[in-house]
Order: structure tokens, then sequence, then C-alpha cells
């Protein structure tokens, strides 16, 4: 049970942490666009990207798989530059909600990236273990925990946001997606900086 809680806590508090904000930047800009009322949908796109992040998690614990960090620490802002700016592009758009298939393969897509971003972390932690599964599963399950409460906290600040301060739908989801894109900018040119193009 100690270890359970010893790596769900390294995968709560591996997101949660400030110091490295780029996967609650992204969990914002995707959860923005919804509110309670389209928790569904909601729910299963954070599913998605879980999904796609334990897959990739998955295949670098087990050396399945080698990526370049350079490169993954490069392509993480771009996923939330790239969600960010769609939701401006499409804020308010009816077109929106019927072009789920696409969302959901992006969104899977833009996990897989996520979970390499992690896997640096956990085979660090793993080094010395032979069976990773279960340190792989705990690990997730406190990924996905923080995921949560970063969804929850969006939703009840989006509820005030339209229902208290009478924000539009539209006008909220630009403006915390502007916000993102600001904080997100730097995080891109360090990341360009570093692959040295």
């Amino acid at each position: 049970m100690d270890t359970f809680w010893f790596y769900f806590k390294e995968g709560l508090f591996h997101v949660l942490d400030w110091n490295a904000y780029d996967h609650i930047l992204f969990i914002i800009v995707l959860t923005v666009p919804y509110t309670f009322s389209s928790w569904k949908r909601l729910l299963s796109l954070v599913t998605i990207f879980t999904v796609g992040h334990t897959i990739s998690l998955s295949l670098s614990a087990y050396d399945v798989v080698k990526i370049n960090t350079t490169l993954i620490e490069f392509l993480i802002p771009v996923t939330i530059l790239i969600t960010a700016f769609y939701n401006i592009f499409t804020a308010g758009r009816k077109g929106r909600k019927e072009q789920v298939g696409v969302y959901f393969i992006s969104t899977l897509f833009f996990g897989l990236i996520h979970g390499f971003g992690f896997s640096t972390y956990f085979k660090m932690m793993t080094a010395s273990t032979e069976n990773k599964f279960l340190p792989l599963l705990e690990y997730t399950l406190g990924i996905e925990a923080s995921q949560i409460i970063i969804v929850l906290l969006v939703l009840i600040l989006s509820f005030v946001g339209q229902f208290i301060f009478r924000f539009s739908l539209r006008d909220w989801i630009m403006v915390i997606s502007a916000i993102v894109i600001g904080v997100a900018i730097p995080i891109f040119r360090n990341a360009l900086i570093a692959l040295n193009i």
C-alpha cells in the first residue's frame, strides 16, 4: 500500500507542480470550451488524452520506443498552442460540435506526446524496479486524479465567470485561451532554442 501511495502521489504532484505547468496549461485549454452540462463529452476527451499518454508512457517505460526528449519538450508547447488557437478560432461556432472525430483523434495524439514527456521522470523513479506494471498503473492514476482536479477547477471558474460575472461562453473561451497562449509562447521559444533550429 505504501508503494501505491508513493507512485500515486508522484503522478499527482508531477502534474500539479507549478515549476512544470505545461500539462496544466494543456488541460486548461482542453477544458475551457465546456461547461458542467457537457461533462460527458469532456470526460471522454480527458479519458482519450489519458489513454494516449498511458500508451506512450508504457512504450517508453518498457524501452519499446525511445524518443528524443528535446523534441518532446518542443512538441508539448506546440500541442498547447494548437489547442488554444483552435479554441479561439472556433469559439461560439456550431461547426465545432460536428468535428468530434478530428478533435478526439488530435487529443489522443497530443496525449501520446505528453506521455513521452512524463516518461523520463518515471524511468528515473523506477530504474531499479524490475516489474514496472504496478508502478506504471499507480503513477497513471495519480496523473488522472490531477487532471480531474484541474478540470473541476476550470469548470468551477467557468461557472463563476459565466453565471456570476456574466461572461459569454465565447468570450470566456477566447480570454482564457489567449492567456494560455501568452504563457505558452515563452515555453515554446525556449524549447525551440534547445532544439537549435
